[in-house]
């Protein structure tokens, strides 16, 4: 039976959140403790979670306040560091180089999970690492309010003997093609010779497989001022879409809106994200960096494809697709390049004639 927890603390109870209580075929965005213990995680149908514990306590997501607790989060580990770069709704990564010194790393991340704690009122694991990916990986150890390490010398110790599917951007599909191969642990994952890799998931799928299980990643932590200028565009769909085709229809509106605008205010973008949002509100986001900052529709679109790809299976109905450009430069002279697209004059020329179409 699905029901509400009113009047319990479903943090202590196995429970879990999902858009739509009352819809067996919802899923479910977030689990408490107990409820993992017993094997029901985070976008596991309702309906298979209640066949694995029938007494389940299912609560409906409260987005508004989610997005409040967000920002007090943020504030929070901005006032350690400055340099942060939000990478969801309740994680970022925090630069700390030039805020540690003559300071034990795990005594502040301890401070700060707890003054989290103290003045939000929720918990919070927080993972310190050499790096981005490592920091990531610390974070989702054992859980929860606990502060892990994870620095280059220990990743053979402590990733390596980790499943495949724990590794960052490893996904159901992913997993399932290195698994068919014998390759179940990061450790054998980073010991498979790159041209066998290449075999199995291609050439830039095997080259970020390499990196990540042997614990690399040269990315810096970007960051932005709060009130920096960003622009983005979404849009929510009549019905829930699963066609490919349709979706990307859907997704090259939302370009030429964004681009629009973008061109209209007279600046470039260096950085493409986008994000989905399903039939029970749960949401997947990702972004990547662009050669050089551009606001050519298609060489954008063309980004946001490769994204979409990267964290849609192509078959899960959607309710909602969006585009954000950031990393915004004005006046940014573009290089000149002997292999140049021969279709960037025309790329151009269809802009020029949208920005006229749509000038009003």
């Amino acid at each position: 039976m699905l029901k509400e927890g009113a009047g319990q603390d479903i943090r202590t109870i196995p429970s879990v959140v999902s858009g739509d209580p009352s819809d067996r075929r919802s899923i479910i965005t977030a689990a408490s403790i107990p409820a993992k213990k017993l094997g029901i995680k985070a976008a596991t149908p309702v309906s298979m979670a209640l066949r694995t514990f029938p007494n389940l306590v299912i609560v409906r997501g409260d987005f508004d306040w989610y997005r409040k607790c967000s920002k007090g989060f943020i504030a929070i580990c901005r006032s350690y560091s400055p340099v942060l770069e939000q990478f969801s709704i309740d994680e970022c990564f925090l630069d700390m180089t030039f805020r540690l010194f003559g300071k034990d790393p795990v005594s502040v991340a301890t401070a700060l999970k707890d003054e989290i704690k103290a003045k939000l009122g929720f918990t919070v694991n927080v993972g310190v690492g050499s790096n981005k990916l490592l920091a990531k990986m610390a974070s989702d150890f054992e859980k929860p309010d606990k502060v892990h390490t994870l620095w280059t010398e220990e990743v053979r110790e402590k990733m390596w003997p980790l499943g495949v599917r724990d590794l960052l951007w490893v996904g159901r599909k992913t997993e399932e093609k290195l698994l068919s191969y014998g390759i179940r642990t990061i450790g054998q994952l980073a010991q498979t010779d790159i041209s066998y890799l290449r075999r199995i998931v291609g050439e830039r799928g095997a080259l970020q497989l390499h990196e990540t299980s042997n614990g690399i990643d040269n990315s810096p932590v970007e960051t932005e001022h709060p009130d920096a200028k960003s622009y983005s565009a979404e849009r929510t769909f009549p019905k829930d879409l699963s066609e490919p085709k349709d979706i990307d229809r859907a997704l090259f509106k939302v370009a030429c809106i964004v681009c629009h605008r973008i061109r209209k205010d007279k600046v470039k973008a260096s950085t493409v994200s986008i994000f989905i949002k399903f039939t029970d509100f749960s949401t997947l986001q990702k972004q990547c960096s662009l050669p050089q900052p551009t606001d050519i529709t298609a060489l954008i679109l063309n980004a946001a494809r490769g994204l979409l790809t990267e964290i849609w299976d192509g078959e899960r109905p959607l309710r909602q697709v969006g585009l954000g450009l950031s990393k915004l430069s004005r006046d940014a002279a573009e290089q000149m390049s002997l292999f140049e697209d021969p279709k960037l004059d025309f790329y151009r020329k269809w802009d020029e004639n949208y920005d006229k179409a749509n000038s009003k």
